[in-house]
């Protein structure tokens, strides 16, 4: 009997910093989405493939649902509650605790409007006992109609595998979207700006990495025969205080953050890199339109 080949979009929600990236690349295995343990760190909604016999996952990871301040947290939240009606699944992921704040109940809320599945995925599963996470999932059970419930870490990998078999099972058959060697329709450029600005995230103080963004410049391959790439990046902040953070005393800072970047680039690219990284002063950015277009935020993502 020929098996029947499955597809169809998934997307995955829930409260900034829940391990949302984490598991996305934890299922496609390989690092596309930027992760860090601050909240937002994801801006754009990334779309990735994951594909075995079965068939075809396109997985859009979106930026964490909180209370906007500006124009960059609007987008933000209008990038990952417009997917609700896009998509043949939803996975929202929150983590192993007893108490539902507001944040949790606004995305159970909007969750009634959805009228594909809603499968809870309690991620973060390694940090507590076995016995706490039944009291966990009893106290979300019955928050929205759940189509299934399924306790991850997606940081250790336990039970992703069971959450890929669950999500097959509620997917219907459909064609082959993509390729067997897409893993992400992120252009090469956006990738390697994440990088380097996940490395700042990680490097800078808490204040401080909301209010960056990174561009680049120039990508280009370099002629010969063994492969490297010439990459000039710009981070850009929003005060000249930041500016003298992100560079350091005597530029130590912004080395480290183009040494620690540019291991993850390479790795990515399979190509020695040449990176080479200034920082400009943009006030107000993030609440500028015509700023947030030219860093790729667009009006309707």
């Amino acid at each position: 009997m020929e098996q029947i080949f499955k597809s169809g979009f998934v997307t995955i929600i829930g409260r900034p910093n829940v391990g949302k990236s984490t598991l996305m690349n934890k299922m496609i295995g390989q690092k596309i989405a930027i992760t860090s343990s601050k909240p937002q760190t994801t801006r754009n909604r990334i779309q990735t493939v994951y594909h075995d016999e079965r068939g075809q996952i396109i997985f859009l990871d979106t930026p964490g649902i909180h209370k906007a301040k500006n124009k960059l947290g609007e987008y933000m939240v209008n990038a990952a509650e417009s997917t609700y009606k896009e998509v043949d699944l939803v996975l929202w992921l929150v983590e192993p605790t007893t108490f539902i704040g507001r944040g949790e109940r606004h995305i159970a809320e909007t969750l009634q409007k959805s009228k594909a599945p809603v499968i809870l995925v309690m991620n973060k599963i390694d940090t507590v006992k076995k016995a706490e996470i039944l009291e966990c999932i009893a106290a979300y059970k019955d928050m929205t109609d759940f189509a299934e419930i399924v306790p991850v870490s997606a940081r250790t990998g336990e039970s992703v595998d069971d959450l890929i078999t669950t999500m097959f099972a509620y997917l219907q058959e459909g064609p082959q979207y993509y390729d067997e060697d897409t893993v992400t329709d992120q252009p090469e450029r956006q990738i390697v700006a994440e990088l380097i600005r996940e490395k700042a995230l990680r490097l800078l103080s808490d204040e401080l990495p909301h209010g960056i963004a990174v561009c680049i410049d120039r990508m280009k391959d370099r002629p010969g025969k063994r492969a490297l790439v010439d990459i000039d990046a710009t981070i850009v902040c929003e005060r000249d205080s930041h500016k003298g953070m992100i560079i350091g005393r005597q530029g130590s800072m912004l080395k480290k953050i183009g040494t620690s970047a540019r291991e993850d680039i390479e790795e990515f690219l399979q190509a020695k890199v040449n990176l080479k990284l200034w920082v400009k002063v943009k006030k107000d950015w993030r609440d500028s339109d015509f700023l947030l277009k030219n860093f790729g935020f667009k009006d309707n993502p």
